[in-house]
């Protein structure tokens, strides 16, 4: 089985640093790494709307390399700082971006995030098809 990393342009200095990909493309699925809502320069934004709305463009970037789009999504692991705090205000940001199929979705409360700030992490995978 062959693995493909996916790595958008904007991501390449963070897969070089932190030795990870943002996607994989295994079989007939892209693996997405857990995304938080920091912005092009690693900054996290203090407006919550903000880095929702960074972390699910990171993913859709990671998506795109692989010339797929949030309707690919079939499962969802999102993890909160405070998600009682802000799940009325994530959910209604996270429907901007998916449709129906709606993809399998977990919500977790964590005690902490690796990126200071950070408030939320995303991570899925998405359904692909056979490669050719």
């Amino acid at each position: 089985m062959t693995h493909q990393a996916l790595i958008p342009d904007a991501m390449q200095p963070r897969y070089e640093t932190l030795q990870f990909s943002p996607g994989i493309w295994s079989g007939d699925h892209v693996f997405l790494t857990g995304m938080t809502g920091s912005d092009q320069d690693g900054l996290m934004p203090s407006d919550l709307d903000q880095q929702f709305r960074n972390a699910f463009d990171k993913i859709a970037a990671v998506l795109a390399q692989a010339d797929l789009t949030f309707a690919n999504v079939v499962e969802m692991t999102s993890y909160h700082i405070g998600l009682r705090d802000h799940f009325d205000q994530f959910d209604a940001i996270r429907r901007t971006y998916i449709s129906a199929p709606y993809p399998a979705w977990t919500a977790i409360e964590v005690a902490g995030l690796r990126q200071q700030d950070a408030v939320v992490e995303i991570r899925g995978v998405a359904y692909c098809g056979a490669r050719d």
